[in-house]
């Protein structure tokens, strides 16, 4: 009698201690508005910070914005007394200072764009040997008399001799040889021959330049720790890719063209090799640049639990300003992620400001270079602040502000909460009752799928964790028509969807920030992948 006494008493209690808790975070949840993220979003999206770009100064503003609103809100710096994390990268671009051939000059990423690691060096030629397909087998030579050592090559990069029949003058039938199925085969049989520089020209070439060539001279990006592993080599050609128009215009020194020189060879069943009279004045090659990007950390120390750490993260970064002028805003990916990590910040500083502070030391980071190849969580995971061993999760927010593809002509209620049970096998459970609890979304783990082409789990910075099985979700609303554009703007957020992805990520981390024991890691990690 006592003891059901003693039980029917604790049950109100229980239930009066979990309303109070639930009204407690819905509290905090509140605080994460439209008006609000729209109002960071349109700052960190405009031309002001221009796309924010890795090594460039929209990059620089955005981590001094970002350090501000943690210093405001009361986030302590987690760096021995910053906000920045330097991250120690190399940058490795092509620079073509002169191209000036037959007397025109000629722009990189407009007129042709280079492939190449060469030291920088002059390039400077009175005459280029065509050297039409570049083929070599017994039966057939576009090398033969010919000596490249030391020259200017001109090749055309597909294709092969056919007869007038169709037929391949390699293989002897309508089927092709692999000189056609592979275009770096008959670069690498010039290459053979030691030439100062190949021309290359193919029939796509003009269409790739047109859409990629500013792109294609924005150079590559790489930790510094690991820069010893590619080293400039001095000796290899570099290719230049020139349009069929170029090409045309080299061949007319010896009244042919491209169209003229298969003809030829299709008639005569020969090779039709030769040298041309042309001038070529080149100043290019590989430079490197030594780049400090810092990842950005406030941290909000727990109370009774403060030495395990939850990670709430998402990359500042974006595709900046192109050579060519060309502004990526980046809203979504990832103006929205950064706005989601600074937003829930917001949450829980205003808890904490409260006497309801984590248990659990939260670590707010917005990550440098994640567009480059992950780099500013792999910097973190190689060198973290806090130990990985006491790192309890990771959730990360990667473009949360669209509706994608699948979902545009359906339900707008989602979120994909993408490697949840992954490592853990709580932590997808967490995130549903937060959900079930609180939000009230579609979850969709159509990413989860072992067989997903488009390996979305490996592509966002929460990867770099979960290879320290760390716990993992990758909150993400989807792939969208404007994914690295320069549509990718302000005005096509969905705000009312945002906040309530930003408030789903901030219920999450509420529970496992708060719950009496660290998450299980109970799960095999799945295999590496790259980018």
């Amino acid at each position: 009698m006592k003891k059901f006494f003693f039980v029917s008493l604790l049950i109100p209690t229980l239930f009066s201690c979990s309303v109070n808790q639930h009204t407690l975070q819905k509290k905090y949840a509140d605080l994460l508005t439209e008006e609000s993220a729209k109002s960071h979003l349109t700052i960190l999206a405009s031309k002001e910070f221009a796309g924010r770009g890795t090594g460039q100064e929209g990059g620089k503003k955005t981590v001094e914005y970002i350090a501000k609103v943690f210093q405001e809100l009361g986030l302590k710096p987690a760096v021995n007394g910053s906000y920045y994390q330097p991250v120690n990268l190399v940058k490795s671009s092509y620079v073509v200072e002169q191209f000036n051939l037959n007397n025109q000059t000629l722009v990189n990423a407009k007129d042709f764009y280079v492939t190449g690691s060469n030291a920088f060096r002059n390039f400077n030629a009175s005459e280029i040997v065509f050297v039409g397909y570049g083929i070599n087998t017994p039966s057939y030579s576009d090398y033969a008399g010919q000596n490249l050592a030391g020259k200017v090559v001109l090749v055309i990069n597909e294709g092969e001799p056919m007869d007038a029949s169709g037929n391949s003058l390699i293989t002897g039938t309508s089927t092709l040889s692999d000189w056609s199925t592979s275009r770096s085969k008959r670069l690498q049989e010039v290459m053979k021959q030691n030439p100062a520089l190949i021309l290359s020209t193919n029939s796509q070439a003009a269409d790739l330049i047109k859409r990629f060539g500013s792109r294609m001279t924005s150079g590559s990006y790489r930790l510094k720790s690991s820069d010893k592993e590619t080293t400039n080599n001095s000796t290899a050609a570099p290719v230049v890719n020139i349009t069929e128009a170029t090409a045309n215009q080299i061949l007319a020194a010896n009244n042919t063209s491209i169209s003229k020189f298969k003809q030829t060879v299709s008639s005569t069943k020969k090779p039709n090799s030769s040298v041309l009279k042309a001038s070529l004045n080149a100043s290019m090659g590989s430079k490197k640049e030594d780049l400090f990007d810092p990842n950005v950390l406030g941290v909000i120390e727990g109370t009774d639990l403060k030495d395990e750490v939850l990670i709430i993260s998402g990359h500042y970064d974006h595709d900046g300003v192109l050579p060519d002028g060309t502004f990526f805003p980046g809203a979504d990916d990832n103006g929205s992620g950064t706005v989601g990590v600074m937003e829930v910040a917001k949450a829980f500083a205003a808890a904490k400001k409260a006497g309801k502070g984590p248990r659990r030391t939260i670590l707010f980071m917005a990550f440098a270079a994640e567009e480059k190849g992950l780099l500013g969580s792999d910097f973190y995971s190689q060198n973290p602040v806090y130990p990985l061993a006491n790192t309890v999760a990771c959730l990360n927010m990667d473009m949360i502000g669209r509706i994608d593809n699948k979902h545009l002509e359906g339900n707008h209620n989602y979120i994909h909460a993408i490697g949840s049970e992954m490592l853990s096998s709580e932590l997808k459970a967490i995130n549903e009752k937060a959900n079930q609890d609180f939000t009230q979304m579609e979850l969709d783990y159509m990413y989860d799928d072992p067989k997903d082409p488009m390996r979305i789990y490996y592509r966002s910075d929460q990867y770099n964790l979960a290879k320290h099985n760390i716990p993992v979700i990758f909150y993400f609303s989807g792939l969208h028509p404007d994914y690295h554009t320069p549509n990718d703007t302000v005005d096509k957020i969905n705000f009312p969807m945002m906040a309530k992805r930003e408030k789903l990520v901030f219920h999450t981390a509420w529970e496992i920030a708060n719950r009496d024991k660290k998450l299980v890691v109970d799960k095999t990690p799945p295999p590496a992948s790259g980018r």
